[in-house]
């Protein structure tokens, strides 16, 4: 199979001219990494077995985008034609555009220790070894099968990354000038800033929301940073197979119930998880709300639900004022309408370029003007 041709044109639309990561993408095979993965479709998750159908594997492996490998505790590489999980997406390779912005916004020097948090397919790690030095590269992640699996690809291709099994919010293995997670957090666990060498960053995101955040460690064992400009989104860590339930029933509920409380809202139906800054400012303020929306002509739903049994739903027709109910201990919609009353006010919602300060145990603020939060 010659795929160089398609890692080079990767590799061009993923990185910059200029950029130090662009040979590493070009010369990399990513569909060593992904023979096989999940798609989502209109009957649920289907598999994609790239060896069946190369032009379809090249197409897909070579192009900028996510594919993912688990739904709940199925992996793809074990999956038959026929098979169709139910469930959250459990691990992916990640788009190497992404992976790259989030290797950069690390501003790692050449002789950098990394930690990459999240090994998934490997593909990542296989990046940072090419750039770095294997020898400067320990890749960890909490599923044992993509261990072994992404240690087998990588040796496949001649690179030899420290990959091992590790629950990433408890002990780490060794510490690192650098440590760059490709899943989310809330907060920030204490053995990340143990693991942290003295002047070390640190670059992750805040599970729930897209937050990108950089921190640099402090004298105090803490970290100092920054909510950055950019946006990224992963899937948040996780000690099982799969994720627990949610709150996937109140959604029932709050699709057919009357409420406790029906009112006119202020603004249009809005979908909460497609507007990012107003979704991530949610969530700092009510952290485990599930969404779903649907939009039929013009006409729009949004149901929320919390797991202390908060819910809401908002119907409404194009740009009118919908209708509200909401039922449980929190108001829900009331809020979210609060935060978009403040971000018409002020021109923007607080979060998004806040200072972020984090103390040695890991406990995490952000704070803007007079705005600030705890996760």
């Amino acid at each position: 199979m010659d795929w160089t041709p398609h890692a080079t044109t990767l590799a061009e639309s993923a990185t910059h001219a200029s950029s130090r990561w662009r040979s590493a993408v070009a010369r990399t095979p990513r569909h060593v990494f992904v023979p096989r993965w999940w798609k989502s479709g209109a009957d649920g998750w289907t598999l994609c077995d790239g060896p069946g159908e190369e032009s379809q594997w090249l197409a897909a492996a070579y192009h900028d985008a996510s594919l993912v490998t688990s739904v709940g505790p199925w992996h793809a590489d074990h999956a038959k034609v026929g098979d169709h999980p139910t469930g959250l997406p459990t691990s992916s390779s990640t788009l190497p555009s992404l992976v790259v912005r989030m290797f950069q916004h690390a501003r790692m020097g050449s002789h950098d220790s990394l930690l990459d948090i999240g090994t998934g397919s490997g593909y990542g790690a296989a990046l940072a070894a090419s750039r770095l030095g294997e020898e400067q590269v320990t890749s960890v992640d909490v599923d044992a099968y993509l261990v072994e699996a992404a240690r087998e690809r990588l040796d496949r291709i001649g690179r030899h990354p420290t990959v091992e099994t590790v629950d990433a919010t408890g002990t780490l293995p060794g510490s690192f000038d650098r440590i760059v997670a490709t899943v989310a957090v809330r907060p920030v666990p204490a053995s990340w800033l143990s693991a942290l060498k003295p002047g070390g960053r640190l670059v992750t995101t805040i599970a729930g929301t897209s937050l990108l955040i950089t921190a640099e460690k402090d004298e105090d064992g803490g970290a100092t940073g920054r909510v950055e400009w950019d946006r990224a989104g992963f899937m948040r860590t996780r000690a099982g197979a799969d994720y627990p339930a949610g709150a996937g029933d109140l959604l029932s509920i709050a699709r057919t119930h009357e409420g406790e409380q029906i009112t006119t809202g202020r603004y249009p139906v809005v979908n909460v998880v497609e507007a990012w800054d107003l979704s991530s400012m949610l969530d700092v303020m009510i952290p485990g709300i599930e969404h779903h929306y649907e939009e039929r002509e013009d006409r729009r739903v949004a149901l929320m639900a919390h797991p202390d049994g908060s819910w809401a739903r908002a119907m409404g027709v194009a740009d009118t004022p919908p209708t509200i109910h909401q039922g449980g201990p929190r108001r829900l919609w009331d809020t979210l309408d609060e935060l978009r009353a403040y971000w018409l006010t002020n021109g923007e919602l607080p979060v998004r370029g806040a200072r972020v300060f984090i103390k040695p145990d890991g406990t995490t603020y952000l704070a803007r003007g007079r705005w600030h939060a705890r996760l």
